[in-house]
């Protein structure tokens, strides 16, 4: 009886060990996964966010611009690691909460989206044997209430899953974009990352003129230049392709409003582009004048001595 209880408990422990290191191989198999947010003032989303976010990600990085209020405090209770860092663009902010990152692969949402259950059990399949440096995802936007289907803002497709080592942050503040390093094939997961945007028409309008700014600025910096034709015509076009050749009118009212807006932050884009060309010659005249008139006032300085010399 002794003998078989020995031999009872060394099967038991066997067992054990041999369901432990099956466990511990396949998780040893898995790359890992760094998850980053960067916010401020996100106490409303955060949460959500990072409750999706957990399901998937070893560990997660939230990189905060001194929010004022309970970001970070909601942030440590769901696990996260909370760093801290002035707020130096979208592009600078991102890239820098990267550096933070113990993992090569890389998640990256905004506060205000989420993972959905599809898209969740598509990152876990592939996280068991990444076949590629970079995935990308559809995003589908919660507007006023209403998750929008048609129209420019959907698929939205991004590149949010990535190696480190192929790929940064790039583009132009506000819209920022994945930038790989070498042409590589960008396959697409399954589900979609669920934004949740604006619950009001007014918050809309109040963002669309903020990025409208933004972007002038990006624009000017860059060299491009604003017409009055694009003032006047890529509007425009800017609602006739979102509501007609995207079918936003599928989206029913809200389709009708994004359209619209759409529409008017390109205006408002390119009116403050014209605007910064304008304020910059009306500087670059000045200047020129001032400049102009010290030249002719040393010039008749230097005539005078001259006539007048020896007298």
């Amino acid at each position: 009886m002794p003998n078989n209880k020995i031999e009872n408990e060394n099967c038991y422990y066997l067992t054990a060990a041999f369901y432990l290191g099956a466990i511990l191989t396949i998780i040893n198999s898995m790359d890992l996964i760094s998850a980053v947010v960067i916010t401020y003032n996100e106490e409303e989303h955060i949460g959500r966010c990072l409750d999706s976010l957990r399901q998937v990600a070893d560990e997660i990085i939230v990189l905060d611009s001194f929010s004022t209020d309970k970001t970070v405090e909601i942030a440590k209770s769901k696990g996260a690691i909370v760093k801290q860092r002035k707020f130096s663009g979208y592009i600078q902010q991102k890239n820098a909460a990267i550096v933070f990152c113990s993992h090569d692969y890389i998640l990256s949402l905004d506060a205000d989206e989420a993972l959905d259950k599809v898209l969740v059990s598509a990152i876990l399949a592939e996280k068991n044997n990444f076949s590629a440096g970079a995935y990308c995802m559809s995003r589908c936007t919660n507007y006023c209430g209403k998750y929008v289907r048609y129209g420019t803002w959907y698929p939205d497709r991004k590149i949010r899953l990535f190696n480190r080592h192929i790929a940064s942050w790039g583009g132009d503040d506000p819209h920022e974009k994945i930038e790989l390093k070498k042409n590589i094939q960008v396959p697409r997961l399954k589900g979609d990352i669920l934004h949740y945007s604006f619950d009001t028409i007014a918050a809309h309008i109040k963002k669309c003129d903020k990025y409208s700014s933004l972007s002038a600025e990006a624009m000017y910096a860059r060299g491009v230049k604003s017409k009055w034709i694009k003032i006047l015509l890529n509007p425009l076009w800017a609602f006739f392709y979102a509501y007609f050749m995207r079918l936003g009118f599928l989206d029913g009212f809200y389709g009708f409003v994004i359209a619209m807006n759409s529409a008017h932050a390109t205006f408002l884009k390119y009116a403050k582009l014209y605007q910064l060309q304008q304020n910059i010659q009306v500087v670059k005249n000045k200047t020129n004048v001032h400049a102009g008139s010290n030249v002719y006032s040393k010039k008749m300085e230097k005539d005078f001595h001259h006539k007048h010399q020896g007298v």
